[in-house]
């Protein structure tokens, strides 16, 4: 199969980037998106071109390091998939593919389709995180947990920090991805001791950084490869709430 590429190409963060078009023939329906811009990047190479930077690394759906925006979509068309698991036989012979990097405030892009996604693991690092000292890994019945507590903080623990979920909001949140990383602890007995400061501190650094606020347009949910909820941006605005009232009250108690 024969396909045309536009694509943005960009020096650096501070130079303009520029959609470039890019034929590219004998592409087999086997291969997935990244071999496709592998075969492209071979060929430029061997015309003295500058390849085209793309992140990527488990190529498995696991690592979510190969976020970039396909026809206008985060990861390409195909739902709960990401771009490194999505194959060519979903694209008709022919047809014209753009491929740009996440768009947001807080992803400034450092060259073509690599963007800089190191503010969400400021987020992690600002709460999403249990900092009790427990020593050596427990029994695993050591706490009780009920199977439906364990399901959902195992469906949110499934999020891979793609920031498909940013790519996707009109607003440029990341409301979905802060409420899996709190969500998926304080689901759990062990989380609950810090579950108010880590809804308070992670939001707080969200906006800090740049994200925009959720409006609950839902398209978070429909990017992301691995369908997380928006049941956990509510879950997250709750202990939000209840956190910061506490936080209010806290001086009157010890008056």
């Amino acid at each position: 199969m024969n396909l045309i590429l536009r694509i943005w190409r960009q020096s650096g963060p501070r130079e303009k980037g520029q959609l470039v078009t890019y034929p590219v023939e004998d592409v087999t329906s086997d291969m997935s998106f990244l071999e496709m811009l592998d075969v492209l990047n071979e060929r430029l190479t061997l015309r003295g071109d500058l390849p085209i930077a793309f992140d990527h690394d488990c190529r498995e759906g696991i690592c979510g390091a190969c976020g970039c925006m396909i026809g206008g979509v985060a990861h390409g068309p195909l739902r709960l998939t990401t771009a490194c698991q999505l194959f060519m036989r979903h694209f008709p012979d022919g047809t014209t593919i753009i491929v740009e990097p996440f768009r947001s405030r807080a992803f400034p892009v450092i060259k073509d389709l690599v963007v800089d996604r190191s503010a969400l693991d400021t987020i992690i690092q600002a709460g999403g995180f249990i900092s009790a000292r427990t020593g050596s890994a427990p029994d695993g019945n050591a706490f009780l947990v009920r199977r439906e507590q364990a399901e959902r903080a195992m469906d949110a623990a499934a999020c891979i920090g793609c920031g498909a979920c940013v790519a996707a909001c009109p607003n440029a949140s990341a409301m979905l991805f802060t409420a899996a990383k709190a969500s998926h602890l304080g689901l759990l007995p062990q989380g609950q001791p810090e579950r108010d400061q880590r809804a308070l501190r992670m939001l707080h650094a969200m906006r800090r950084l740049g994200f925009g606020s959720c409006s609950n347009h839902g398209e978070c949910e429909a990017a992301c490869p691995k369908g997380i909820s928006i049941d956990f941006i509510a879950r997250l605005n709750r202990d939000f709430v209840k956190a910061s009232v506490r936080e209010r009250l806290e001086p009157v108690r010890r008056v």
